[in-house]
């Protein structure tokens, strides 16, 4: 926490208000949304499940649309768009990294990218929710819309990369830990 704080002082940004915590975050989902579109493609590549591989593409597209649907957001805020690095989405985008180097069934492995991936879409869930209340509470609505409609992107996103979990990955890759013991 000390090192957000800290980070937060260093860029000399202060919140004021609620708008000013808003644009703060915003300027994190950017950050978000940018590191999901470098990482998406090494994770697509590292994956052996046409399904999976169809999921993750299918998230990379959205990604671009959300990335284009908050450019949208700042304009209708009159504020320049801006990348606020995002400890968090480098944390976990590190650990999908870790993911496509390793050696690993490839059962295995694609059940490790589904839940790598997940965490993301957990993350753009709680931040694209947090800043469409703010919005809301605002009076915002055109933004709140824009931001709902990304909030319901990521949920199904994660709905899908559930359903290529249960759809048979995961089963495979139980089978592949009982072989190994």
């Amino acid at each position: 926490m000390s090192s957000i704080l800290s980070h937060i002082k260093a860029v000399g940004k202060s919140f004021d208000n609620l708008e000013s915590l808003l644009e703060f975050k915003l300027h994190g989902l950017c950050d978000v949304e940018e590191q999901v579109v470098k990482a998406m493609p090494r994770m697509i590549e590292a994956a052996s499940s046409p399904a999976l591989k169809q999921a993750l593409q299918q998230h990379l597209d959205q990604t671009r649309l959300q990335q284009q649907r908050l450019e949208q957001v700042f304009q209708l805020m009159g504020k320049e768009p801006k990348r606020q690095s995002s400890s968090g989405i480098r944390g976990l985008l590190a650990d999908g990294e870790m993911i496509c180097a390793v050696d690993a069934d490839p059962a295995v492995k694609d059940a490790a990218l589904i839940c790598a991936a997940q965490c993301v879409e957990l993350l753009e869930m709680a931040t694209y929710g947090t800043c469409r209340t703010f919005a809301q509470q605002l009076g915002l609505e055109q933004v709140a819309a824009l931001l709902q409609q990304s909030l319901d992107e990521a949920a199904a996103a994660d709905r899908a990369l559930t359903d290529v979990a249960i759809s048979g990955i995961n089963q495979t890759a139980a089978k592949c830990e009982c072989e190994g013991d």
